[in-house]
């Protein structure tokens, strides 16, 4: 038997959850909490193999009852339930140890399952969370990340409308170098004239507006 313990603020949810679960003859409920102070201390009396977590609770939320309950119980399987993806909730939660990440409108088979696999020690995403944590991962990079601090100097004066040969009397080089910057500068902006790439520049704050 897998002893499950449901954590939500929302009776009728918790009621739910529990009724989606209890036509599986291999899962003992072993009790509900309402929020993350009450999960802490219902964790310590009722020893389960799997918590399932709400993210968003008042008092306590999931997140900070997590990190409590496994500063206690490193081994503790703690799933987290949530209406919402939000990239930062999600790393929080992974952080603080737990084991999977949840949408509440999951499918009965699939909750099933995932309390399964939590049992053994197995990870489970909803696909949504699993997107959220591919961008946590692998953050898109910054407009302009990948100028040169002489390419953003030269960007500086295209916003101040200058040409190529001004724009080299001001940093003393050649006007063929301040051409192969331009277009450096356009190439890596994605942009195709100098409009454009002082737009973007001045949208993104890539260069400082002179006053």
């Amino acid at each position: 038997m897998i002893r499950v313990m449901i954590v939500d603020d929302h009776a009728m949810l918790r009621q739910g959850l529990i009724t989606m679960l209890a036509v599986n003859d291999d899962f003992e409920m072993v009790g509900e909490a309402s929020d993350g102070e009450m999960a802490v201390m219902m964790y310590e009396h009722n020893n389960p193999d799997v918590v399932l977590m709400d993210v968003l609770m008042p008092r306590m939320d999931g997140v900070t009852a997590t990190q409590k309950i496994r500063a206690n119980h490193p081994d503790a399987k703690i799933l987290m339930l949530t209406s919402f993806v939000e990239d930062d909730k999600i790393k929080n939660a992974l952080n603080v140890g737990a084991i999977g990440y949840l949408l509440k409108d999951v499918s009965a088979d699939d909750l099933a399952k995932a309390v399964r696999a939590a049992a053994k020690g197995k990870r489970s995403l909803a696909p949504e969370a699993a997107d959220a944590l591919l961008r946590i991962l692998n953050p898109t990079p910054k407009m302009g990340h990948d100028l040169t601090e002489r390419e953003r100097e030269v960007l500086s004066y295209m916003s101040e409308g200058l040409n190529n040969a001004e724009i080299a009397a001001k940093l003393f080089l050649g006007v063929s170098t301040v051409k192969f910057h331009v277009s450096s500068i356009l190439s890596k902006l994605g942009v195709t004239n100098r409009v454009e790439a002082v737009a973007l520049a001045l949208n993104n704050n890539l260069i400082e507006t002179k006053t």
